[in-house]
């Protein structure tokens, strides 16, 4: 339990800076530029997607072939259940795809499609940036998977990396909607989509807790060989530790809250979504939804 708050800040600290990468472009991309890169976007997270599934199902294969007792049984259900998830963001880019398409379709009128994304510039760079987070989302849920599984890494990264994807999907579902009609079919199935995403999030995040249990109860402390004296002075150590990272999370928690609601508000600036409540775009606005529900940052 000692190194239970130490493994969360180091996570913290890592997508504090890994958030920082993910800033959209923005302002940075040509107008006729856009509509070639929505469809490369598109495509990349698909098969970014589609790369993490085939990379999972390898490491179940070699922990099958390696690994045997309870590590096996905990690796088994871990990477099981982001098979799970990669099938669930597959189903959201595939519904996203389907209505960005009615969108286009019924607004652009005789003008073709690249004209109507570039007209609709900003809504455009919106769905560029946030089919990039989903396909950066599932490459690094698949590396921390691959090092939890190799003993190297640490079950927290892989929970994090869970949520970010959840973050991200939230995020896909509402740039595509903001020009899509309320009552159409497409929205409602990418709706139950992204329903489908925060349930497999939510499997992967519960595996991984228990997985993470199952194996610290195999790890149990000896402290028979020590003297009384040596018992007390680790027990005022561990205390003072205890303290100290416990400090130190609370403020890289408020920092990374700051951090990402800072992201979003350039996000939203530089992308356009109106709409804003209390200094808060839609994606914002979805993304502290989300955390706030798992207890995170905000």
């Amino acid at each position: 339990m000692l190194y239970k708050y130490e493994k969360e800040i180091d996570v913290v600290c890592c997508f504090v800076f890994s958030e920082q990468k993910l800033r959209p472009r923005g302002l940075e991309l040509q107008q006729g530029e856009l509509g070639d890169l929505v469809e490369q976007e598109m495509a990349a997270t698909s098969a970014a997607v589609e790369s993490a599934a085939a990379r999972i199902e390898e490491m179940l294969n070699k922990s099958r072939a390696v690994d045997t007792g309870i590590k096996m049984e905990v690796n088994e259900r871990i990477l099981a259940s982001c098979t799970d998830l990669m099938q669930a963001i597959k189903v959201l880019v595939l519904s996203s795809k389907d209505l960005q398409r009615d969108i286009v379709e019924s607004g652009r009128g005789a003008a073709s499609m690249k004209e109507f994304y570039a007209k609709n510039s900003r809504w455009t760079e919106g769905l560029i940036s946030a089919s990039k987070a989903v396909g950066w989302g599932a490459t690094m849920l698949v590396d921390a998977a691959d090092q939890m599984v190799q003993g190297k890494g640490k079950f927290e990264e892989l929970m994090v990396c869970s949520h970010e994807i959840a973050a991200s999907t939230a995020q896909l579902v509402a740039a595509s909607k903001v020009k899509a009609d309320k009552d159409s079919p497409n929205l409602s199935r990418l709706q139950q989509a992204s329903k489908g995403v925060t349930q497999a999030t939510a499997g992967v995040v519960a595996s991984t807790k228990s997985g993470k249990s199952q194996i610290e109860d195999t790890e149990t402390m000896d402290f028979s060989a020590m003297t009384l004296t040596q018992i007390k002075r680790q027990e005022m150590d561990a205390q003072v530790l205890v303290l100290e990272l416990e400090t130190r999370l609370q403020k890289e928690r408020e920092r990374l809250g700051e951090l990402r609601k800072k992201h979003y508000q350039l996000a939203g600036v530089a992308e356009g979504w109106g709409g804003e409540e209390e200094g808060k775009t839609p994606i914002l606005q979805a993304n502290t939804k989300f955390l706030g529900e798992h207890g995170f940052c905000y």
